[in-house]
């Protein structure tokens, strides 16, 4: 009765708190510890969980961004330096604005809450001034010629070069042995020179850079140079190719000559040996094609009747315009000081012109140098 009163006299076992009575058959310490719930009030369904440190709050994850991000091919890196300024200005801001800025492919904490009544502003934000480009008029392209001149005994050879344009606003066309001068300007004509037959037909003619002097190629391969403010022959270049010339090139003082010949050569018109380099790549005569000054375009003249001229955009050589106007194949081209206006001469005997190009918009200033004539005895050496 004693041992027996004093066991019920004992007080009982308090339990640990956060450990739950051992289940039956569980594996000694495979009992799991008590982990308060990460959510502020598990009662309140709209209360929003946060992630611990290690462990990323998935809700809060953009996993098809986060799939990109990591799939994401690396090919177009290499061409990233390609890329002008603004067109990668305009692809981060267009990737901030669609896809998020600093997206994350683990999230750990929830964003902030947008505010209320706010509109989502995409791509509403003013660019800056290296991003705004002044909207460019398309400009209307003539289908007809502005102006069409008569020019009888043309020679119908479309190697030859019988039309060249000066900085003088001086149009220069040979009608077979004849070479004439037509001023834009005023609309006046002049003949320059009729050459004999036994040298002629004239087949190419170039101004020189200053619009002064002029270079004409012979079917006897001779080259003479004259001054049209005197009507005077100045010289006369010999032995330069062994057949007729049909292409003529000016750089400051030196003329370049191309021939039936194949050979090119640069001739120094200041040198008694004018003759100073001579290429001999070519197989069969030297030709040409004349490209706008103001824009990436071509213009190109083929042999046939019914597409005469054809306006090409560079360098996807898409076809913006064709030219109608002539009723035989087109020999040669030449284009005016300020480059707005093309003259064509095709084997109809006419000669038209044509306002393709158009003007440039900002005009480059005039060197101010002072331009003492390429024939002054300053230059002879």
């Amino acid at each position: 009765m004693e041992a027996a009163g004093s066991s019920s006299s004992r007080p009982p076992k308090r339990r640990r708190p956060g450990l739950r009575p051992s289940a039956p058959l569980e594996v000694a310490g495979a009992r799991t510890p008590y982990m308060p719930s990460l959510c502020t009030n598990s009662k309140n369904p709209s209360t929003k969980c946060y992630g611990d440190r290690f462990i990323p709050d998935r809700s809060a994850m953009d996993m098809d961004m986060a799939y990109y991000l990591l799939t994401e091919p690396k090919k177009g890196k290499e061409n990233e330096a390609v890329v002008s300024p603004a067109k990668e200005a305009y692809r981060r801001l267009l990737a901030e604005k669609l896809l998020g800025s600093r997206t994350r492919i683990l999230a750990f904490r929830n964003k902030p809450p947008e505010p209320e009544g706010m509109l989502p502003q995409i791509l509403f934000e003013t660019p800056t001034s290296s991003q705004t480009k002044p909207t460019k008029q398309r400009r209307k392209i003539p289908q007809f010629a502005e102006r069409t001149l008569d020019a009888p005994g043309v020679v119908d050879d479309y190697y030859l070069n019988v039309l060249d344009w000066g900085s003088k606003n001086v149009v220069s066309v040979a009608l077979e042995n004849t070479l004439y001068l037509w001023n834009a300007s005023d609309s006046s004509t002049s003949e320059l020179v009729t050459v004999d037959a036994d040298y002629g037909p004239i087949t190419s003619v170039s101004w020189a850079c200053e619009g002064q002097h002029i270079a004409v190629g012979l079917n006897s391969s001779d080259i003479q140079l004259w001054d049209t403010s005197s009507n005077r022959m100045l010289r006369t270049l010999r032995g330069v190719h062994e057949s007729r010339v049909g292409s003529l090139a000016w750089n400051s003082s030196i003329l370049t000559t191309g021939g039936m010949d194949g050979k090119i050569v640069n001739n120094d018109v200041r040198m008694r040996s004018h003759m100073v380099q001579t290429y001999r790549g070519h197989e069969a005569e030297v030709c040409a094609l004349l490209w706008n000054k103001n824009e990436k375009e071509l213009l190109s003249a083929c042999g046939f009747v019914q597409k005469p001229l054809t306006l090409w955009k560079y360098p996807s050589m898409v076809k913006l315009a064709e030219l109608e106007g002539h009723t035989s194949r087109v020999l040669c081209l030449a284009q005016n000081p300020d480059g707005s206006t093309v003259a064509s001469v095709a084997a109809d005997e006419t000669l038209r012109f044509w306002n393709v190009f158009g003007t440039s918009e900002a005009p480059k200033p005039a060197a101010k140098t002072v331009h003492t004539g390429m024939f002054s005895f300053s230059h002879i050496r």
